[in-house]
């Protein structure tokens, strides 16, 4: 069995640690904080920080949803990048799939669902592979990404809750967080980690330390 790839978490945040603008799939940050003044006039910072990411990106259909795919109309320019996807529900579409695969060199799509409209768009693109499994378990799909397709390194800009899965599991090598000058409030916004808290001190061990 090859060695995981290593993982990279690249995420913009708010002051205050948000991810996103509010608490309904309606706001997203990529939508949302380009019209806020104060704000606007730095997050080209970001994106340029963001096209030197990994060859292999990380990412889930809800956020893909998010920023639009399912219904843009005007396409995105060509990257050469490789798109692991989340999705489950699904939320991601036929038009949402077709954007991204003229989007990127290669869309993985992970699921559990053996329904996701994925399976029926596989002979019309060649840039588009699914991996399913019965039940997601990250350490096993970072060894099959570099069993398979050679990925030795993956960066991970997913939702809060995928990325306290990553974190508990303790899969995560490196942080990159670029913070905004911005605070979003709201307790059942989204935030750089989610998921089940910790609830004793012998689970310590699960919280990450920056080195």
């Amino acid at each position: 069995m090859r060695k995981r790839p290593t993982t990279t978490l690249f995420m913009l945040e708010s002051l205050d640690g948000k991810i996103s603008s509010g608490s309904t799939d309606e706001l997203d940050v990529d939508k949302d904080w380009c019209k806020i003044d104060g704000v606007k006039e730095g997050l080209h910072q970001y994106y340029e920080i963001e096209s030197t990411t990994d060859y292999f990106s990380l990412n889930t259909g809800r956020v893909m949803a998010k920023i639009g795919v399912n219904d843009k109309k005007k396409y995105h320019k060509k990257v050469e990048v490789n798109f692991v996807i989340v999705d489950n529900k699904p939320h991601l579409n036929e038009h949402g799939i077709d954007y991204i695969c003229n989007w990127v060199e290669k869309l993985i799509l992970v699921t559990t669902n053996k329904n996701h409209i994925a399976y029926s768009l596989t002979d019309k693109y060649d840039n588009l592979d699914i991996m399913y499994y019965e039940e997601l378990n990250l350490t096993r799909l970072l060894e099959d990404l570099s069993s398979k397709y050679n990925a030795e390194r993956l960066t991970i800009q997913s939702g809060g809750n995928l990325n306290g899965a990553f974190l508990r599991n303790n899969l995560i090598d490196y942080v990159n967080i670029v913070i905004a000058p911005l605070l979003v409030g709201g307790k059942d916004v989204s935030t750089l980690i989610d998921g089940e808290a910790i609830s004793c001190s012998e689970e310590l061990n699960k919280l990450k330390a920056l080195v």
